[in-house]
């Protein structure tokens, strides 16, 4: 109705549709039309930002082990190794997360991740338009974890998305978009 408005919220869940190394599928891809057809006012769209989505077991195998390692290195350097939030997460995601990129093949693979600037390309594909950061919230995240956090988180920003790292490896990026109308 008037005065409403619609958003959609895709946080870091993409990356589970099959992609075109999937047997030619074009689900991501269903998935951003479907977005574009509720019509929002703003779709957020965060994604974890990986380069071992590639058919090639020994690429992958390195590519997941730069990210995964980079994603225990953090948690050592600021979570206590006692802590059982942290042996949970490292078990039931991060363990689950890897095992899959490491031993599953085909549809069994289901950790399909892509860099932030594939689904740029993706994004404007299917008829988004990206919406500009507000500088006065990048400015807030970026004063507050210089002053609160681990002194190698990253927070960037690059081509409006604002990017979540650590060491120099970009883990997550969060961008708005908005639908194009035809």
């Amino acid at each position: 109705g008037k005065g409403e408005t619609i958003v959609v919220n895709c946080l870091y869940r993409l990356r589970h549709i099959p992609d075109e190394t999937a047997e030619g599928s074009t689900a991501r891809d269903d998935v951003l039309n479907l977005i574009k057809k509720i019509n929002p006012d703003f779709f957020v769209h965060g994604v974890t930002n990986g380069t071992y989505n590639v058919p090639f077991f020994v690429t992958r195998f390195r590519e997941a082990l730069h990210h995964f390692s980079s994603l225990f290195d953090m948690l050592e350097k600021t979570v206590p190794q006692s802590d059982q939030d942290r042996m949970l997460f490292e078990k039931e995601v991060l363990g689950r997360d890897s095992m899959n990129v490491i031993a599953c093949e085909g549809s069994q693979r289901i950790e399909r991740p892509e860099t932030y600037k594939q689904w740029h390309v993706r994004n404007q594909r299917a008829g988004f338009s990206q919406l500009p950061l507000n500088q006065d919230i990048v400015r807030e995240v970026r004063a507050k974890v210089k002053l609160q956090y681990h002194k190698d988180f990253l927070v960037d920003e690059d081509g409006h998305w604002i990017l979540q790292g650590w060491k120099g490896r970009v883990f997550y990026a969060l961008s708005c978009w908005k639908p194009i109308q035809d």
